[in-house]
């Protein structure tokens, strides 16, 4: 749970009022800067977003008439505000004081510019309040792609993940992957507390990879870009031989691209992979060898037909 107090902790902000607001829930990842509200519209206020208040908003404040001031810092701390914070470390108006200490709205101070706290704080609560869920399933990193890999318990997951780790990749989470939604489509994947850096291979039992071959070997976190899906072989389906089947795998709202492998003895599957990574980078600077083939073939096809009617005529 994400409170008023977390953020004061992480951004060694300072509270001069309200302290008894501290344990405030923060539930959105918007944030206001209530210039609107400064001038007394107050009809569609987003009071459940942190406020931000700067040298525009203060300079306005500062041009009321004294009997508009008092109403207006009331009206700012609603029972549902986490926070009001003053940036540049400017001097908060004595109205606002008193009514963050009367209606218990934590008031906060800041040296850090408007814009820039703003960014900082947005980027925290898009990572701290996004979509989360878990998958069965072992991450890592190969060639700087974020490769989810999943199947069937005892499929090989973990040993294709032990190969690759020994070919040079890294390691993020074995076995269960939490993973959360920081914006529309962009997912990050960590493992969980217990089992970081752990690996488990059946037969010899869980590995600390770390330990074994270096800080390297491992990362905390990766975006999710590629899934490569295990399947035993199947002799009567019919797998992609092209690659012009385009499949996905839908994660909370967002949708990656999914590989269907099938495993059989005598596949080098984290071989495999290494070459899905690497031509997963090639279609995303635009280079697709599947198109690029049918492009051929069809023309090839067009030219032999061609010719076949040129013999007719």
């Amino acid at each position: 749970m994400l409170t008023t107090k977390s953020i004061i902790e992480r951004f060694e902000l300072k509270l001069v009022a309200g302290e008894k607001g501290l344990n405030k829930k923060i539930m959105n990842t918007d944030i206001s800067r209530p210039g609107l509200e400064m001038a007394g519209y107050f009809s569609h206020y987003a009071s459940d977003r942190i406020q931000l208040l700067g040298t525009t908003e203060l300079s306005f404040y500062n041009l009321l008439p004294d009997e508009e001031r008092q109403g207006r810092m009331r009206k700012l701390c609603r029972p549902e505000t986490p926070a009001i914070i003053v940036t540049r470390d400017l001097e908060p108006p004595q109205e606002l004081y008193q009514a963050a200490e009367e209606l218990d709205t934590p008031l906060i101070m800041s040296s850090v510019a408007t814009t820039q706290l703003m960014s900082r704080l947005t980027t925290f609560l898009e990572h701290e309040l996004a979509k989360t869920t878990s998958i069965h399933g072992v991450l890592v990193d190969v060639y700087g792609v974020g490769v989810l890999i999943t199947g069937n318990s005892g499929i090989g997951k973990s040993e294709t993940a032990l190969e690759l780790i020994k070919r040079g990749h890294r390691l993020v989470a074995d076995d269960n992957v939490e993973i959360r939604e920081i914006t529309k489509d962009e997912l990050i994947g960590k493992p969980p507390k217990l089992i970081e850096h752990l690996l488990e291979i059946r037969g010899l039992g869980i590995i600390n990879v770390m330990t074994l071959f270096g800080a390297g070997s491992i990362l905390t976190e990766k975006r999710i870009r590629l899934n490569i899906h295990l399947e035993n072989w199947h002799e009567d389906k019919l797998y992609d031989r092209v690659g012009l089947n385009e499949e996905t795998l839908r994660i909370l709202e967002t949708e990656i691209t999914k590989k269907t492998i099938p495993v059989r003895p005598g596949r080098n599957v984290a071989v495999i992979i290494e070459v899905a990574a690497m031509n997963y980078r090639l279609n995303v600077m635009g280079i697709n060898t599947a198109e690029e083939f049918n492009d051929r073939l069809n023309a090839e096809i067009l030219r032999n037909s061609q010719k076949e009617q040129d013999k007719e005529n």
